[in-house]
């Protein structure tokens, strides 16, 4: 995937994720605004030509792992607010979404972080 593409996949799932806080889907939107941040770090690993994702094509996918390493470097090059945007990100994967633990206020809390990566991923 390019990152134009990219960039409107984020952008398409991070309405998705907005229309469903609107709803009051707590868990759907935590799990939208989980992918939002991966495909951040995807794009930004891309851009940066991180050996994450040539391990990432020889694997056939992204794991965790794989995103993790990429974050960390992330971080070294662009600042705090990749780990602060992926770790939120990570906490709505887990308890808003599999977990289903999280209320709507929750989840509201934590999309501007999500957001800041996004703005940053756009740049």
């Amino acid at each position: 995937m390019n990152d134009s593409e990219r960039i409107k996949l984020i952008k398409r799932l991070l309405n998705e994720a907005e229309n469903y806080l609107a709803k009051g889907d707590s868990i759907q939107s935590s799990e939208k605004l989980y992918k939002v941040a991966e495909e951040c770090i995807k794009a930004l690993a891309e851009r940066f030509n991180l050996e994450e994702v040539k391990a990432a094509e020889e694997k056939g996918r992204w794991t965790v792992t794989l995103l993790e390493k990429a974050v960390g470097k992330l971080i070294n090059k662009l600042g705090m607010d990749i780990g602060v945007g992926w770790d939120a990100a990570n906490y709505l994967h887990v308890w808003g979404f599999h977990e289903a633990k999280l209320d709507v206020e929750a989840v509201k809390r934590r999309e501007p972080m999500i957001k800041r990566l996004v703005e940053l991923t756009g740049k």
